[in-house]
């Protein structure tokens, strides 16, 4: 079965329509990510929010930036440490937040439709190690290793 395929199919489907659905709020490719999180952590750090949605540092770095430019976040300097530039949503930012938060719910709701309360949760768990089989090869791919296959 290919499962990894499917489960990469979803993410694209998903994905589009949000790409899509988000044009309106000056949204571009996955920027919603970025900012959800960010909503949902304010003062994250650029390497944290990398880790958190398992990208590389300068697709973050872009992202950030033109997030910044359109006026949803904002980067402050650390009060100890001025190198360190914490993250926070701006009001715009924090307007568009529950749309985002809505279709992230609606979508869950409409992927998840004719499921038990008992398959979703074992999806998840499942889900869930899979993730964490993954991001072992993420971490050691991401060093600079090769994997052997």
């Amino acid at each position: 079965m290919e499962i990894l395929r499917e489960i990469g199919m979803i993410a694209r489907v998903l994905d589009s329509i949000s790409n899509i659905e988000f044009k309106e709020y000056d949204l571009t490719k996955g920027q919603y990510l970025y900012l959800v999180r960010i909503v949902e952590n304010p003062g994250i750090i650029q390497e944290k929010l990398a880790e958190l949605i398992k990208v590389d540092r300068t697709t973050t770095a872009r992202a950030i930036n033109k997030l910044e430019i359109n006026g949803f976040i904002e980067k402050n300097d650390d009060q100890y440490n001025k190198k360190i530039k914490k993250l926070f949503p701006t009001e715009k930012g924090l307007t568009v937040y529950p749309f985002i938060k809505r279709e992230n719910d609606y979508s869950n709701l409409v992927a998840l439709s004719g499921f038990s309360e008992s398959d979703v949760k074992t999806m998840f768990n499942l889900l869930h190690r899979v993730r964490k089989n993954v991001e072992k090869d993420w971490e050691y791919v991401k060093k600079g290793n090769k994997r052997i296959y």
